[in-house]
C-alpha cells in the first residue's frame, strides 16, 4: 500500500503511480450518487402533518375534522399540558414507496365558495407534500363537513335558576 496522504485508507485496486500502470489514468468509482447509498422512509404522520398545515393555510378553511374531532380538539386546547391543537385532526393519509393519497375533512367559513376553497386546499396540499417529501400525490379527497357561522363562536350565557 502506498501513502496517498490519507491515513488508514486502503488503496483502490489497480492504483499506483502512472509509471507503474503504463501511463494510463484510471478513474476509481466512488460509490455513485449519495442518494443511492441508503433508503429514506417517510412516516404517515409526517405526511399527515404536512397536509394538515397546508390545508389550514388556505383562506376560507375554518377548521379541520368532523364535529366530534373538533369538539375533542376544543376540549384538548383547554386542558393545560394536553398538547393543544392536533395538526392531524381531520387528516388521513396512505403513504406508499413513491406515492401518497390524502383524505381531509374540513369546515369552511360561511359565505366562501366551497368549490374554490376545496380546489385551493387540494392545490396547496399537493404542492406542500410533493415539495417537502418528493412523493407523488395521487389524490386529495376533501369532505366538507360543516360551515362555520360567525354567531356560533359567541358563547351563550348560562341560565341560572333562582
Amino acid at each position: 500500500m502506498r501513502d496517498a496522504g490519507l491515513p488508514n485508507r486502503p488503496e483502490p485496486p489497480g492504483a499506483g503511480s502512472l509509471g507503474e500502470r503504463g501511463g494510463k489514468s484510471v478513474e476509481v468509482p466512488r460509490g455513485g450518487d449519495p442518494g443511492s447509498r441508503g433508503r429514506t422512509t417517510i412516516a404517515d404522520g409526517v405526511v399527515g402533518k404536512i397536509a394538515g398545515m397546508a390545508a389550514r393555510d388556505v383562506p376560507g378553511v375554518h377548521s379541520m375534522g368532523g364535529g366530534f374531532a373538533r369538539g375533542m380538539g376544543a376540549m384538548r386546547e383547554r386542558v393545560p399540558g394536553a398538547g393543544g391543537k392536533s395538526v392531524t385532526s381531520g387528516v388521513k393519509v396512505e403513504v406508499g414507496e413513491v406515492q401518497t393519497a390524502v383524505d381531509l375533512e374540513i369546515a369552511v367559513e360561511y359565505g366562501v365558495s366551497i368549490i374554490d376553497v376545496a380546489s385551493d386546499v387540494r392545490e396547496n396540499v399537493i404542492a406542500a407534500i410533493e415539495r417537502m417529501t418528493g412523493l407523488e400525490v395521487v389524490e386529495v379527497n376533501i369532505a366538507v363537513g360543516d360551515v362555520h357561522v360567525p354567531d356560533e363562536d359567541e358563547e351563550q350565557p348560562e341560565r341560572r335558576l333562582e
